[in-house]
């Protein structure tokens, strides 16, 4: 199963296999059901200064850090960037309104991934744009151990962040693995664009408004319409990146 899939990747890239080693993980929309208030808090956050957005652009900016996701709002409102005042004043109100929301859960299937990685002896490394401690706090106690704090980038950790490969390539040094020993996962376009732009087996899981094809469109090699299904389908894509490599004779 996937074998095709998984072919066409390593021909892309020219790798002789995948055997992967780490997965490298999104937070929001991934591991939590969080983006539908992280886009109310964004666009609740527009309107205070007179920016009327709708939420489907806050799904689409997904994976940016907050400084980046201001600049862009700003760019395209007043035609100029914002000031690195305004990212932090405004990023700290945007954060402020999401805390006040009600509380989000994990997203469905994700115990369950993470779980089998465990068990199949493939590190957990958190790869996410945010930098809120809303949820990045509650890692520990919705996933017990599945994280550790050395295999952590956020925000905090990069310049410019998703779409860039930068957090996908740090994420990488911080595993001690090469391209052909990692995948990523991922819900956004941004973060699969940075997944694929750093070479790495991405997979999409379409827990958003967006339509599939974006995920596909941003360069994910295989996407899945939810987490549960993609966690159902997890050991077979496990047993495929194992079994598959390229025949070069």
């Amino acid at each position: 199963m996937y074998t095709q899939t998984i072919l066409k990747f390593l021909s892309d890239f020219d790798y002789i296999n995948l055997h992967p080693r780490a997965a490298l993980i999104d937070m929001d929309g991934t591991l939590y059901d969080s983006m539908p208030n992280h886009a109310r808090a964004w666009r609740q956050m527009a309107a205070e200064i007179g920016i009327d957005l709708p939420e489907a652009d806050f799904f689409r900016y997904e994976g940016r850090t907050g400084a980046s996701t201001i600049d862009i709002i700003f760019r395209e409102a007043f035609g100029r960037g914002a000031t690195e005042e305004e990212k932090k004043e405004l990023y700290r109100r945007k954060t402020e309104i999401f805390a006040e929301m009600p509380p989000v859960s994990p997203m469905p299937g994700a115990r369950q991934m993470l779980e089998f990685l465990d068990a199949v002896g493939i590190k957990r490394v958190l790869v996410t744009g945010s930098g809120q401690s809303t949820l990045l706090n509650r890692l520990d106690e919705d996933f017990p151990g599945a994280f550790q704090k050395d295999l952590r980038i956020t925000s905090r950790d990069v310049k410019i962040g998703k779409p860039s490969p930068e957090p996908y390539l740090k994420a990488m040094e911080l595993a001690g693995v090469r391209q052909n020993e990692c995948f990523v996962i991922e819900n956004a376009p941004l973060g699969v664009e940075a997944g694929h732009a750093a070479k790495l087996f991405t997979v999409g899981v379409n827990t958003g408004p967006l339509r599939q094809e974006e995920l596909s469109e941003a360069g994910a090699d295989i996407v899945f319409p939810s987490m549960t299904a993609f966690s159902e389908a997890l050991p077979y894509l496990i047993y495929g990146f194992i079994t598959n490599s390229r025949n070069l004779n």
